[in-house]
């Protein structure tokens, strides 16, 4: 197979996979099953490209294929017995086969059944970690071991997940739909945690010796981007998308030759993205409610929008972060919007405004083993000219993050407050 050949497979399965996989979802009940069938179809296009070359349209070969595996299957009776509720019984009677319904059920409603495998890959009933690998496996298309290096977990671990969180949505017997009414709210709300976490691990890694890792924002823009196409009149999806647009037209910035990080105030902000902060600033507009209130994901993305709009470090609204911050911490009640809030105050009202909050949450239990509490008392503290709890602060931040390029970059800040005299 040519390099050329095997680039435009992955780059089709990508784009393509989550179509196929969710028209045979809808028709087979069983997301595990589907995928196989997918698979199955993958398999065949690697077998067969290489010598008749790749179809004028690729992702309607894998469907068609994908549709004849399920018909076969249904044919010598293997998924008979799984879908003999839905079709079994009228089948049986009239002696009908199940291939019209079948090519029926695939080819229509593409964009609700995409919708559907998102409610489902993202159903509360599976883990917070289930919930993202397998929305990677089947709405990302990546690879068990593209997502296991991601995450910088062994390739077992993540195979684990995605069979468990399979079997998990079987045993529960989740139906693959949208849900309506009182249900929509909470589930959507599961949808738009499990896209960020994907984002922000990329932004800011959590382990391992890279600062970010592109390709997950990248699968976390492009979700969300497909998820506000299939649900445009919800306003929070426009809000998380408009949120990873202005942060990810930052990426260029944050890191320097060598891989170090970057952070905000001293970016330079000649290589952000101005057509990502378009893109964001346009979808901020949409996430404004009816009545004219932000959802959480509107109120960070109206944050993100204050620094976007800022030509300079100094021309930022740093009074409107703070009040936007106190609107968000209204809402969600955390400790770390109140450790965010705090930098912000320190930043429009002076570092002890910001100290006298962050102390506070020095005795926050949740708050006990994240860098960021130490790393941001830190800054305050040297802000004060208070040098040497500066360096303590820094210290204990560079010994609880994970991030190698982080910890380089919080022992550089403690070795500047060590050799800074009052």
């Amino acid at each position: 197979m040519t390099s050329d050949t095997h680039r435009a497979i992955e780059a089709v399965w990508r784009i393509e996979s989550a179509k196929v996989i969710a028209g045979l979802t809808r028709m087979v009940g069983d997301v595990g099953l589907a995928e196989d069938l997918a698979q199955d179809a993958l398999v065949a296009a690697l077998e067969r490209w290489p010598e008749s070359g790749v179809p004028d349209n690729p992702g309607a070969w894998l469907m068609a294929t994908a549709k004849h595996r399920a018909i076969d299957s249904l044919r010598r009776g293997k998924l008979l017995d799984r879908k003999h509720v839905e079709l079994g019984h009228e089948l049986e009677a009239r002696q009908e086969s199940p291939e019209g319904d079948l090519h029926a059920a695939l080819d229509d409603h593409v964009g609700d059944d995409l919708l559907s495998l998102m409610f489902t890959a993202c159903h509360p009933v599976l883990t917070t970690e289930a919930r993202v690998a397998l929305t990677l496996r089947l709405l990302g298309g990546l690879a068990t071991d593209e997502i296991a290096r991601a995450f910088l977990v062994p390739k077992a671990t993540i195979a684990q997940r995605i069979v468990r969180a399979k079997r998990t949505l079987a045993a529960a017997r989740v139906p693959f739909e949208v849900p309506r009414g009182p249900e929509l709210a909470a589930r959507l709300s599961s949808v738009l945690e499990v896209i960020y976490l994907i984002f922000n691990e990329g932004y800011s890694a959590t382990a391992g010796d890279d600062w970010m890792r592109p390709a997950l924002c990248e699968d976390a823009l492009r979700l969300g981007r497909i998820l506000a196409g299939l649900a445009p009149l919800e306003p929070e999806v426009h809000g998380l998308v408009a949120l990873m647009e202005l942060q990810a037209s930052r990426a260029a910035a944050r890191v320097g030759p060598a891989g170090e990080p970057i952070l905000l105030l001293d970016q330079d902000r000649g290589r952000w993205d101005h057509l990502l902060i378009r893109r964001g600033l346009a979808a901020l507009e949409r996430a404004e409610a009816p009545g004219g209130g932000y959802g959480p994901y509107a109120l960070q993305a109206a944050i993100a929008a204050c620094h976007a709009r800022a030509r300079t470090p100094e021309e930022t609204d740093w009074t409107r972060i703070v009040a936007l911050y106190d609107a968000l911490s209204q809402l969600l009640h955390s400790p770390v919007v109140e450790l965010n809030r705090a930098v912000a105050l320190g930043m429009a009202f002076g570092p002890a405004a910001g100290l006298e909050v962050v102390d506070t949450l020095t005795a926050e239990p949740s708050l006990e083993r994240y860098h960021l509490l130490p790393a941001v008392r830190g800054d305050l503290l040297h802000k004060l000219g208070r040098y040497t709890e500066a360096r303590a602060e820094f210290e204990r931040a560079a010994t609880l993050t994970r991030n190698a390029r982080e910890r380089t970059l919080l022992l550089e800040r403690a070795a500047r407050a060590r050799e800074t005299r009052p």
